[in-house]
């Protein structure tokens, strides 16, 4: 085992970095968006009239007809065929975090038993995958199979490479036999229309030419890399994705020197590779750079569209994985993989964009654009204020516990950070006393102060903030890093549009009486900046004082997964969702039931894990150790020698039987815990009960093994060995 050890080190060390010439001197413009059949792709190979309808359905969401669809299909299929592509698969996002796919051959026998290319409307538009044989919250028996995929066409289609082929890729969503949504993406485009139409209706208060409203989302990728001959030699970062066992480093992070550091060889050449695959596939990343913890990255795109955004991230997260591979790396998503240095996270930077091009969260130069601004920014603050706990629920996952709160990423509790320019701009709006009636309406804008044209560096930036204005956009900081971000952006989506509704049914209510339009703007405005104001925080929201202040405030601070769960089947949750048309009561009990269940099963395999690792490595490795000092102390008595020449030998063998038997009893003590979890019927509680009974064994466990690596440290005799063969290093 040692041995295995030492090999996987040896290897790690003499990797070279992978170079490629012909990939490593592609200029980003020429290879852009080659394997994306783009709106210039569509162009060129339909018909004029075709690409005219299908352009309208796509910009106003109308359905797409049988008859277009087979126009469709033709050209896509001969743009993939030139392009090297043999099959095609319906790509979709099921409850499972990851992408799925079904790969179908571009070829059918004919009647003359010759083969022809083939692909119809009908598969471009639909496929009928298993829908019981994904997570589906008791919404699918195994006997009700039957499923669909349904062609997205606002997210364009794309040939995915890979050393065994091309495949042409079609985004879809993935919805039941009976209509509920298994996936992410069919929520989140309802949630972006929902948003859409109360932004764009309240938007005609300022400017009638403002006909649609997109949500813009930018997704820093954070993550980590480890040769795969060391990720081989840990079956606890194989199977859990994070390490279970292990012995600090005597440097870690604390010289503050791996953050922006220059980039190493063979993770630049990976970066490079990486990019121009992205790029390839249309994804506009722009940045690399070294994080904080050691053999940490990450990469960011430019702005997109919501939905291709969040197609785009997933996609990313399966082509680092593939191009890592042949780098000889292995890319770690798990919000925590290391104790003792930082996590991983995946900001979303989002924001509001009108089709005139207007960001609605940046200050205009004219009074009336900066009532505008103060509109929506104003709203999303009242928007997180109000549904603050289901923010919570979105981010809320087993490895992103591990994250929340830890000296890296924002707290449990859901604050937003302004900054101090803006905050003082808020409560001169609060305190400023406007005319009741007003005259003229230069007389208003004595209420509003000058607002300034931000600056992206307008205030500091607060990293233990979870939710915060960054110059012209709200970012999310508090979404773990291996997550779909699709989840968490709906959520956002759904309350913003939520609480724009409720504000224009109180504007009009007071225009209905007789009051000015834009002085009733302000007078909800000015209440609103009142009502939400708890849930701005410009402090440290690591201090113990902010948890007790936000207590007294009204916050929650949920720090369990099972716990923040419950926000979605609470009554006004499921009445939010039934509103605006994103989950019905019977898909939100579903999803609370696949995310209780994935959240105890992860639990079950780190349980399971460590008590293998426990009574199959370590408890067999300190055994070993063990004989090797008996034999010792064996030899020194049959010389004759006193107890004397022999007794720290003695203590150290009763110290490391003490510390075994301990783990032993310990990983016993935990299957026995796990048994009685896993017969719990209810899936609540038998989250909960992993989560207060099972998962405390955890520390219990890898404290005793800390304590049998520092006896072996201290004692400095005869050979420490233990670690190298428990490969906790």
């Amino acid at each position: 085992m040692s041995n295995f050890r030492f090999e996987s080190v040896s290897a790690a060390a003499a990797r070279k970095a992978f170079s490629d010439e012909k990939v490593s001197t592609k200029r980003a413009t020429e290879i852009f968006g080659k394997n994306v059949f783009t709106i210039s792709k569509m162009q060129a190979y339909l018909p004029k009239s075709t690409f005219k309808e299908l352009s309208k359905c796509i910009e106003e969401g109308t359905p797409i007809s049988r008859e277009l669809a087979d126009i469709v299909s033709q050209a896509m299929k001969t743009w993939a065929i030139e392009n090297g592509a043999s099959h095609y698969t319906h790509w979709f996002q099921p409850l499972t975090g990851s992408t799925a796919e079904k790969h179908d051959a571009f070829f059918e026998p004919d009647e003359n038993g010759n083969a022809i290319e083939k692909f119809t409307g009908d598969a471009l538009v639909q496929q009928e995958p298993d829908a019981s044989s994904f997570p589906n919250g008791g919404i699918r028996n195994t006997f009700e199979a039957r499923g669909y995929t349904a062609w997205d066409p606002t997210s364009p289609a794309f040939i995915y490479e890979t050393s065994a082929g091309k495949t042409l890729c079609i985004p879809t969503v993935f919805v039941s036999y009976t209509g509920e949504s298994l996936d992410y993406k069919a929520p989140l485009l309802k949630a972006i229309a929902a948003v859409d139409k109360a932004a764009t209706d309240v938007c005609q208060y300022f400017d009638k030419s403002i006909t649609r409203v997109n949500a813009s989302l930018g997704i820093e990728q954070e993550y980590f890399l480890v040769d795969l001959a060391l990720y081989h030699a840990r079956p606890d970062l194989q199977l859990t994705g994070r390490t279970l066992f292990g012995h600090m480093s005597a440097k870690g992070q604390q010289l503050e020197d791996h953050y922006f550091g220059a980039i190493p060889d063979r993770v630049l050449a990976f970066m490079v590779d990486l990019e121009n695959e992205a790029l390839k596939l249309g994804i506009p990343l722009k940045t690399r750079h070294n994080e904080v913890a050691p053999s940490q990255f990450e990469c960011a795109p430019m702005y997109e569209e919501i939905n291709l955004a969040i197609d785009h991230n997933q996609l990313l997260m399966n082509l680092m994985d593939q191009v890592a591979f042949r780098h000889n790396f292995k890319v770690l998503l798990h919000e925590k993989p290391y104790s003792g240095i930082n996590g991983s996270g995946k900001h979303n930077n989002w924001s509001l964009i009108t089709n005139t091009g207007v960001n609605l969260l940046s200050p205009g130069k004219t009074p009336k654009n900066n009532l505008m601004f103060l509109t929506f920014f104003v709203n999303t603050i009242k928007a997180v204020y109000e549904h603050a706990d289901l923010l919570r629920a979105s981010i809320a996952s087993h490895s992103n516990d591990h994250r929340l709160g830890a000296n890296e990423a924002p707290p449990a509790i859901i604050s937003i950070f302004l900054g101090s320019q803006l905050d003082e701009i808020l409560e001169e709006v609060e305190s400023a006393r406007v005319a009741k009636k007003v005259k003229a309406e230069t007389n208003l804008w004595h209420g509003i102060p000058k607002i300034p044209e931000l600056k992206l560096d307008n205030t500091d930036r607060n990293r233990t903030s979870p939710f915060a204005f960054t110059g012209n956009k709200f970012e999310f900081r508090a979404v773990g890093s291996s997550a779909n971000a699709a989840l968490p952006m709906t959520i956002l989506n759904a309350i913003v549009a939520a609480q724009l509704i409720e504000f224009k049914a109180e504007v009009d209510k007071q225009i209905k009486k007789g009051t000015k339009k834009d002085l009733a703007i302000l007078n909800v405005i000015r209440k609103y900046i009142k009502e939400s104001k708890p849930i701005r925080f410009e402090g440290n929201g690591y201090s113990d004082e902010w948890a007790a202040e936000a207590e007294a405030r009204g916050l929650s601070n949920i720090k369990s997964t099972p716990k923040a769960l419950d926000v979605y089947v609470k009554e006004e949750s499921l009445e939010l969702f039934e509103k605006l048309g994103i989950y019905s009561k019977r898909e939100s009990e579903a999803r609370h039931e696949i995310l209780l269940e994935n959240f105890y099963k992860k639990l079950q395999i780190e349980a399971r894990v460590i008590g293998e690792v426990v009574n199959n490595q370590i408890a067999p490795a300190c055994f070993q150790y063990q004989n090797e000092l008996i034999e010792n102390v064996k030899g020194l008595k049959d010389l004759g020698l006193p107890k004397e020449a022999y007794s720290s030998q003695l203590n150290l063998i009763e110290r490391i039987s003490k510390h075994t038997n301990i783990i032993l009893e310990k990983a016993e003590e935990m299957r026995q815990a796990r048994k009685k979890a896993n017969v719990i019927e209810d899936v609540r509680e038998k989250a909960i009960a992993y989560d207060e009974v099972v998962k405390p064994y955890f520390d219990e466990i890898r404290y005793h093994v800390n304590k049998l690596e520092k006896i072996i440290d201290d004692a400095k005799w005869p050979l420490p060995k233990l670690r190298e063969l428990l490969f906790i290093h």
